[in-house]
């Protein structure tokens, strides 16, 4: 995966005035320039990958900086702000519990806490039952992988210990997530890799062409994993490195494959739930409803805090004390989830993101024909969509004009992060849930003039 940082050179640019966008200053911000180098001299290169920009606060899909400069925000800060940002219900709920004293609470029993999960629950199509709250995506990952494994080594012992995920598929940067995950690049690091994590292609219709089920059970035949000895399969209900759902036939075969086969079936909607798909829950668009699922991001309306939710069974399997983590369900955070899953409901977002996802995708067509043969592939689904550069006629990853498009975007008052996915080719576009159509078609206008010029 390609690995740069933006340049710290401020470049004078047009002054930019719109009803949304706002550019008055050289970006990088001259006056911006000491702090950010400072943050690359004491923290790590890794934190160094993200636009040389100061963010400052923001109101709704709109961030802004310390010296008047105002972007319509495709980020979400990396999916996570649904509900955009500075919304005053949210904001006054962190005030309240933090007004009350209570900023931490273990795992000792809150009001907070039942309210938050009650609120989860009521959503949850069955079988799902049970909510255990965490604080990160990778570790309800984690989770996931956990229960799986020990549900399955308790019906067939070691050997049924094999856990099934995807190419291309990102899961998280914690060991096991890591292990779970199917970007080679991530995993140099670990050395002797664990044989029980297996990938097979993930029907993506572009690098797989072939997108039917018979891939899943000829790969795990070349692979020489017996069904017998699979504990669990993983997916993103669509992949992070795109926004590409898995095809709903391919998913209920999986289904029916998981349960002739006593495997669990997970997905990993850190991304997707929350309405960020279009429905409360992205795998709700494929029919099938898993036995766990991993969710973070847009749960927590920007606090760190994440869930697993899952069936009675598996999410019993531990005893009381056995599975806990020290921050889970934070009161202050918890108090921000509820308050955002609360604003959710009532403003519509999630049939608002469904209502206007179509605009996003036709945009997205609009900016992918802008680019004449240099993006070769686009997909959206719900309120978030990817670009990804390849070279000319191939699936090869074109990482270059990529952050090309990054650095123009955020020179023209529309912020996106850094490229992901393969080879670091992609461009995510995945404003918060409460944009409205008039500044997604002027963020995408942005975007398609853009994509004319890197070509």
């Amino acid at each position: 995966m390609a690995t740069k940082e933006f340049p710290l050179t401020p470049q004078p640019v047009s002054p930019i005035e719109t009803a949304h966008r706002r550019i008055a200053t050289a970006i990088p911000v001259p006056e911006s320039i000491p702090t950010l180098t400072r943050l690359r001299e004491l923290e790590p290169r890794s934190m160094g990958g993200q636009p040389p920009i100061l963010w400052h606060h923001g109101e709704g899909a709109t961030i802004c900086d310390p010296y008047g400069n105002r972007w319509i925000d495709f980020s979400s800060g990396v999916l996570v702000t649904a509900c955009g940002h500075g919304h005053p219900e949210i904001v006054g709920a962190i005030r309240g519990m933090a007004g009350q004293g209570m900023y931490h609470a273990y795992c000792f029993p809150t009001q907070i806490r039942l309210k938050l999960i009650e609120a989860i629950q009521a959503v949850l199509p069955p079988p799902l039952a049970r909510v255990f709250l965490l604080t990160t995506g990778s570790e309800a990952v984690e989770c996931c992988i956990k229960l799986a494994r020990t549900r399955g080594m308790a019906l067939g012992g070691p050997r049924k210990s094999v856990l099934v995920t995807f190419s291309h598929a990102f899961h998280g940067r914690t060991l096991g997530a890591q292990l779970a995950g199917g970007i080679p690049a991530l995993k140099t690091w670990i050395g002797d890799l664990d044989p029980r994590f297996v990938q097979v292609p993930f029907p993506d219709g572009f690098r797989q062409k072939d997108v039917s089920f018979a891939v899943f059970e000829q790969r795990l035949t070349e692979l020489g994993v017996a069904p017998k000895d699979v504990c669990g399969v993983m997916s993103e209900t669509f992949q992070g490195c795109n926004a590409t759902l898995m095809p709903a036939e391919y998913a209920q075969a999986l289904r029916r494959w998981c349960d002739a086969h006593g495997a669990v079936l997970i997905f990993d909607e850190v991304q997707a739930a929350f309405g960020r798909a279009g429905k409360w829950f992205g795998f709700q668009h494929l029919g099938v409803t898993p036995d766990l699922a991993a969710c973070g991001k847009g749960i927590s309306g920007g606090m760190p805090l994440a869930a697993v939710v899952g069936t009675e069974e598996l999410m019993n399997l531990y005893g009381p004390g056995e599975m806990t983590s020290t921050h889970s369900a934070n009161p202050i955070c918890a108090a921000a989830a509820l308050a955002n899953l609360q604003v959710i409901h009532k403003h519509g977002l999630v049939d608002h993101a469904a209502r206007i996802g179509p605009l996003l995708a036709e945009g997205v067509a609009a900016v992918a024909r802008a680019a004449k043969g240099r993006i070769g592939a686009w997909n959206a689904v719900g309120l978030v969509a990817a670009l990804q550069y390849t070279r000319p006629g191939t699936a090869d990853p074109d990482p270059e004009p990529a952050w090309e498009f990054v650095r123009r975007a955020y020179e023209r008052g529309v912020m996106l992060f850094a490229p992901v996915g393969v080879g670091g080719c992609a461009v995510k576009i995945c404003p918060p849930l409460v944009i409205q159509e008039d500044m997604l078609r002027e963020g995408l206008g942005v975007l398609e003039q853009i994509a004319a010029e890197i070509i």
